[in-house]
This record gives structure tokens, sequence and C-alpha cells, in this order.
């Protein structure tokens, strides 16, 4: 589980790094959509529900990728003072030692043989306590609640990004931020430099000198 776990942290910070240093050239958009904006290229960007989505994802998807990176130092300071949960089991006839990291592999490797009943009991004790100092240092620092936090963080996110897929655009710059959505996922799950993602990144950039020429003429 803590595999699993710090795989998806790493995931988060990945994200983070993508949203703060890649297809940067949404950052300064020349769509109008603030307060004092003069141009709203095909329709009001104001009030385009799309673009709204868009922004608030974005945030979402800092805040995930912010969460994660607490999470994750967290979890670094819980191996690093107390470590995963194990207890190590020496067997002698074989002159080896064995890691027992969860409950079930105490039975996978022993079973109910009763000349191993003494190293099962040990281990399952061991194991148990290295689990209990995980448990309250866990608690102590606040390890599985920032990693429920983050949870909830991904869950909103990908809540707007649905909402994002089926909520149809009125402007440009609506238009500009879905196509960035895809691109920045794209990004986030693996190389995005073959067919299709080249041509999104072409027409994303087409939207974009299309509304920075209107806006200049």
């Amino acid at each position: 589980m803590a595999d699993s776990e710090n795989s998806r942290t790493l995931s988060s910070v990945t994200r983070r790094t993508l949203l703060t240093g890649t297809t940067a050239a949404t950052v300064a958009w020349p769509f109008g959509y603030g307060a004092g904006a003069t141009t709203a290229p095909v329709g009001n960007a104001i009030c385009d529900p799309a673009l709204e989505l868009w922004r608030a994802w974005k945030v979402a998807c800092l805040n995930t990728a912010a969460l994660g990176e607490k999470q994750q130092g967290l979890e670094a300071q819980l191996v690093n003072t107390v470590g995963f949960p194990c207890a190590e089991v020496h067997l002698p006839e074989k002159d080896t030692t064995l890691a027992i990291w969860w409950q079930g592999e105490i039975g996978n490797h022993f079973g109910d043989d009763f000349a191993f009943a003494d190293i099962r009991a040990k281990a399952e004790a061991d194991l148990a306590a290295h689990q209990a100092r995980w448990d309250a240092e866990d608690e102590r620092i606040g390890y599985s609640a920032a990693m429920q936090a983050e949870r909830i963080a991904a869950d909103r996110e990908q809540e707007l990004m649905d909402a994002l897929t089926v909520t149809p655009a009125t402007t440009l710059a609506g238009v500009a931020g879905k196509l960035n959505a895809v691109m920045r996922e794209s990004e986030f799950f693996g190389e995005c430099t073959d067919f299709p993602w080249s041509l999104v990144r072409s027409a994303l950039d087409d939207i974009v000198r299309i509304a920075r020429h209107g806006r200049a003429a």
C-alpha cells in the first residue's frame, strides 16, 4: 500500500511541475475576460461557462499538487522516523532472514505448521508493534489526514474536468481552455509528441494567435 500511495503523491508533484512549467502560452493569453477587458472574441468571455470551469480546474490542479507535495513530505518524515511497518524473521535452518511487510505474508510463509508456531507468533507481534508505532506517528503529524485531503482535492479536480468536457464553450478563450486542459492531461499521463497531440497543440497555438491578432487590430 505504501508504494501505491507514494506513486500517487509523486504524480501530484509531477502535475504541479506541468502546471507551472509547460504549455506556458496560456499564461499570457490575449483573451479579454478580466474586469477591465475590452475584447471578447466570439461571444462574451466574461460569461463563458467553459472558460470559468477551465479556470476553476486549473486552480484545483494546483491545489491537488500542493496537497500531494505536503503528503509526500509527511510520508518521507514518517518513513525516516519510524520506517514502513515490517518484521524480520530469521530462519536458522536456511541461515536467512525474511522481511515480512503484511500479516498475510506470515501465513504464506509458515501456514499452520506447528514447527513454526513460535516464529509465526513473534513475527505477528513484531509486525503489530511496528504498525502501532507507525499509526501513532501518523496521527501525530497528520499524514493520513493529508492523504485524505489530497484525495478529496483530486476528486474535485476530476469533477471539474468532467464538467468542462460536457460544457459548450461560447468564446475562443473557452475553446482554448478546453484544448489546454487536454494538453496538460496528456502531458501528465505520458508523452504527447505524436498524433493527435501535435495537431491539438497546433490548434491551440492557432487560437491564441488569432485572438492576439484580433486584439491588435
